[in-house]
């Protein structure tokens, strides 16, 4: 019996280049298996219907087509099951591809797809999870990063980085240290904070490697928090966090840890650039819990 399987696609990703490019991606795709189903669609909802369908008739692999929001969605069904997951990125972070070295080129990496269905390439990598069940592939961060997060998604205006950058701004001028406790079971923190980042990959936010050495398949999380500073501080800290120099930063204080709960009232909590609410929010690292599509590390 061949491969089935379906391609999730998210048309307004990257403000509709997954509903452009769909079509080609999907012709590409349909070389390699022995069916192929289209699904589209734009809300949670929406996705989960139709992901829980195609798993009820018997799926192999299921491919993303768009950004980080749509393989969050992905990740929380694929988890734990036979299911293998490619990624074809055509959002503005992509982060989860880029951990995994997936081509940034949409053409390319569903050429790398193809590639893998047809030697059939596969690896496992480690996931976070929440106490209530929420998978994360990438990073889950709470503090003044996930302020940014929580505003840029607020803000109708700009579009792109642009928005981005403006909420920095704004949070900036409001800037609070949070009283955080960072418990990992064996280790425990306790002092005022800017942010804490808990990572199952390096990178979040299009490209930031806020974790710089974490990775997917060491059954561990590396954790980077930020202790207060001052704002003019942290306004001369931020750029460095684009080239991960940041964990020299006397402030910056980062672990490993299987395990890690993070308390502070008030704080949001993002994962993969989803919202989690708020903590306190326990999080565990899951070897071995994704299969994807590609070749083993190392």
């Amino acid at each position: 019996m061949g491969i089935r399987a379906a391609l999730a696609v998210h048309p307004d990703s990257g403000r509709g280049a997954a509903a452009r490019i769909a079509d080609a991606v999907a012709a590409r795709l349909r070389t390699e298996v022995d069916r192929l189903d289209l699904l589209a669609a734009n809300t949670v909802e929406q996705s989960r219907a139709l992901m829980t369908d195609s798993r009820a008739a018997g799926l192999d692999v299921l491919i993303v087509l768009g950004g980080d929001g749509a393989v969050h969605q992905a990740v929380q069904f694929c988890a734990g099951t036979d299911v293998a997951l490619g990624i074809v990125p055509s959002g503005t972070g992509n982060d989860l591809a880029r951990a995994l070295g997936v081509p940034a080129s949409p053409d390319a990496a569903a050429d790398a797809v193809a590639g893998a269905l047809r030697s059939g390439s596969r690896r496992r990598i480690d996931l976070g999870r929440t106490g209530d069940g929420t998978w994360f592939g990438t990073v889950l961060c709470s503090g003044f990063d996930a302020a940014v997060n929580a505003r840029a998604n607020r803000m109708r205006w700009p579009e792109g980085p642009r928005r981005y950058d403006l909420a920095v701004v704004a949070e900036l001028a409001a800037l609070r240290p949070g009283r955080l406790t960072l418990d990992t079971g064996s280790e425990r923190w306790h002092g005022e904070a800017i942010l804490a980042a808990v990572g199952n990959t390096g990178w979040y936010g299009g490209g930031i490697p806020i974790c710089p050495s974490a990775s997917p398949d060491d059954g561990v999380f590396d954790v980077t928090v930020v202790g207060k500073v001052p704002r003019r501080t942290l306004a001369r800290l931020l750029p460095s966090l684009r080239s991960g120099k940041h964990v020299h930063h006397p402030a910056v204080r980062t672990l490993r840890a299987r395990s890690v709960e993070l308390s502070c009232d008030g704080w949001p909590a993002y994962a993969d650039g989803e919202s989690l609410g708020t903590l306190p929010k326990r999080v565990t690292c899951v070897p071995g819990a994704l299969t994807v599509l590609g070749q083993a590390s190392g």
